[in-house]
C-alpha cells in the first residue's frame, strides 16, 4: 500500500451529542484553516452543530463525496459508521476518541490538537481492514465489524443452522449468532465467548448468543469459504443486523450468506501503534 498522502480535503463526523465534541469540531476546523486544507462539512454536522459560514469549511457538503481523508471524532459506533461508508475507496478514516471505548480510534481526545496536526501532515500508518458481504433476498449489505442474527424481542428461542463450503455444521436453538470479522472480534463476539481475532488474521469467527446447548462452539472460518445461516423455526422470524444496523429479517426457512471480502476499509494509524497494546490499553483499563 502507498503511503498517505498529505491531504487537500478532509471531511469530518463527529457522535451523536453534539456537547461532547462541538468544541473539538471548531478546533479542527481552525486547525486545518491554518494549514490550508479544505474541511468539508455535511449538512447533519452542521445542523446538528449549529455551524454557519466560516473560512476554509465547506458546509453541507456530500458525506460520501470526494474527500482525502475522513476526521472521525467519536466512539466505535460513529468510526464504524465512516469506515461502512467509505470502504472500497482510498479514503483513511482517521478516528480520534471521544466515546466510551474507541477501540478502533488511533488518537484520545486529551491529545486532539496533535493528532488533528498528524491528520494534515499524512503522519500516520494505513491499516487495511477486511469486512463483511451478506447477501439476502433483499439485497447485499456491507459489515466492517459484525453481521448477527437475533431472535426477536419477547419471541421464542431462535433455530439456526449453520454452514461452511456447504457442509451443515450444526443447528442451534439460540437467542442468536455472531459473524465478525477481526476488527469486529473484540466486540460482541467477544461478550459471546468467542476468540479474539489479532488484525491482520485471514479469517473470521462465528459465535453464538446464549446457545440452549453445551456443543455450540465458536469457530474461526477460513477467508475463502462461504457461511449459511438458515431460519429453521417454522414460525418465528429471525432479525439480521450489519455494525448494529438493521439489514432484514428472515422468515422460517430464509438463509443469509456471508462472506469475507479483503482490504475494504483504510483506518489511519499513529505510527508505532499495534493491535496487542491496543488490547492492553482499552480494556486492561476497563471498571465494572
Amino acid at each position: 500500500m502507498n503511503p498517505p498522502r498529505v491531504p487537500r480535503s478532509i471531511t469530518v463526523f463527529t457522535r451523536r451529542n453534539p456537547a461532547q465534541t462541538a468544541a473539538a469540531l471548531e478546533r479542527v476546523i481552525e486547525l486545518a484553516a491554518e494549514a490550508g486544507v479544505e474541511v468539508r462539512v455535511p449538512a447533519a454536522e452542521v445542523e446538528k452543530h449549529g455551524l454557519t459560514e466560516r473560512k476554509g469549511a465547506v458546509l453541507g457538503a456530500d458525506p460520501a463525496g470526494e474527500t482525502d481523508l475522513a476526521v472521525v471524532l467519536g466512539g466505535d459506533g460513529t468510526i464504524l459508521t465512516t469506515m461502512r461508508l467509505f470502504a472500497g475507496r482510498e479514503v483513511p478514516v482517521f478516528a480520534i476518541n471521544f466515546g466510551a471505548i474507541g477501540f478502533l480510534a488511533t488518537v484520545e481526545n486529551a491529545d486532539l490538537d496533535q493528532g488533528v496536526r498528524r491528520a494534515l501532515t499524512a503522519d500516520f500508518d494505513v491499516l487495511s481492514l477486511p469486512a463483511l458481504t451478506t447477501t439476502a433476498e433483499v439485497g447485499d449489505q456491507l459489515a466492517v465489524n459484525d453481521v448477527s442474527f437475533h431472535r426477536r424481542p419477547g419471541g421464542r428461542v431462535a433455530e439456526l443452522a449453520y454452514s461452511v463450503r456447504g457442509e451443515e455444521l450444526g443447528e442451534v436453538r439460540c437467542d442468536g449468532l455472531v459473524v465478525a470479522t477481526p476488527a469486529g472480534s473484540t466486540g460482541y463476539n467477544l461478550a459471546n465467548g468467542g476468540p479474539i481475532l489479532a488484525w491482520g488474521v485471514a479469517g473470521y469467527v462465528v459465535s453464538f448468543i446464549a446457545p440452549h446447548t453445551l456443543t455450540a462452539r465458536a469457530l474461526v472460518v477460513a477467508p475463502e469459504d462461504v457461511l449459511q445461516v438458515v431460519n429453521r423455526s417454522t414460525e418465528e422470524f429471525v432479525e439480521v443486523t450489519t455494525d448494529g444496523h438493521a439489514a432484514c429479517s428472515l422468515a422460517p426457512g430464509q438463509r443469509v450468506e456471508v462472506r469475507f471480502e479483503a482490504d475494504q476499509a483504510l483506518l489511519a494509524q499513529v505510527a508505532g501503534a499495534s493491535f496487542y497494546q491496543r488490547m492492553r490499553d482499552k480494556f486492561g483499563r476497563l471498571a465494572y
